[in-house]
């Protein structure tokens, strides 16, 4: 297995050729032994291949992932825990296995099953397009961005210096937390706004289309997010989704019911959305 000093001397494998897989890829090449990319999408390996981002793509993990130290989970949800309990029969001997999922808590319990030559750890980046695929990938796209680890019961000191160093080559900030804490808070500011994005774009009738400008671009941006992925997340974090959906609908029946009755307390529960805003939003 890989120590936290011979990563120049790793090779990796990215099971999971999209927008995240391939951007971490392209941040990682150079900074191992050798770099592999598998996905089951002929059409995203040959783009690998002809643009160079991993040296080896390939389609089927039986041909490469044995060769593996450390193995990197960038499927959907879904397809993570499948992969999960693919592993032990796909690669016969030790490895660090890192998913990039993004939700925690079931992927995390399902990592603690592995055989115990394998040394497992969440993550999470919180960065990402709303356009998915290869061809959107780009290696600086992590650049920043919060990274979320969640250990599980078995994570070793030695993984947890390792995936530093990764997250350092690849400019990110670690963020270090439990998975029921990162799914409630990945609830509240990722999978609850992809919904009221949703309902926003939903709403509002195209005819108005030629008066749609950046703030209406912008505050429903995330509909344009890929479904399937969003569906597996949601079904993975659904209890702390609705939760976060029963806070901002308290919050906007406040603001509703202050317009509706021309109540002076309409401008205070704006600006404390503001202030709260500020406090969130550190830029």
């Amino acid at each position: 297995m890989a120590e936290p000093n011979l990563l120049a001397e790793s090779r990796i494998a990215i099971l999971g050729l999209g927008l995240m897989g391939g951007s971490l890829a392209m941040a990682l090449k150079g900074q191992c032994t050798q770099t592999f990319g598998i996905d089951p999408d002929p059409l995203a390996v040959a783009y690998a291949q002809k643009h160079k981002i991993v040296d080896l793509a390939v389609e089927y993990p039986h041909d490469v992932l044995p060769r593996a130290d450390i193995i990197i989970l960038a499927a959907p949800v879904g397809g993570i825990l499948k992969l999960i309990q693919s592993l032990p029969e796909l690669h016969p001997g030790k490895a660090i296995v890192l998913d990039i999922g993004s939700t925690k808590a079931v992927i995390v319990r399902e990592m603690e099953k592995l055989p115990s030559r394998f040394d497992p750890l969440g993550g999470h980046p919180m960065c990402g397009k709303e356009k998915a695929g290869l061809a959107h990938a780009d290696g600086k796209l992590f650049w920043d961005s919060t990274f979320a680890l969640t250990e599980t019961a078995r994570t070793t000191p030695a993984l947890r210096l390792l995936v530093d160093k990764i997250i350092t080559i690849i400019s990110a900030q670690p963020l270090w937390i439990d998975a029921f804490t990162h799914d409630r808070w990945a609830a509240a500011t990722s999978h609850m706004p992809y919904l009221v994005s949703s309902a926003l774009a939903a709403s509002v009738s195209p005819e108005v289309a030629p008066l749609v400008g950046p703030g209406f671009q912008s505050t429903c941006r995330l509909a344009a997010s890929d479904i399937t992925m969003m569906m597996d997340i949601l079904a993975t974090n659904r209890g702390q989704v609705l939760e976060a959906l029963s806070h901002y609908r308290e919050a906007l029946d406040q603001i509703t019911m202050a317009l509706k009755e021309c109540d002076d307390k309409l401008p205070t529960l704006l600006e404390k959305a503001r202030q709260n805003r500020a406090r969130l939003v550190m830029s």
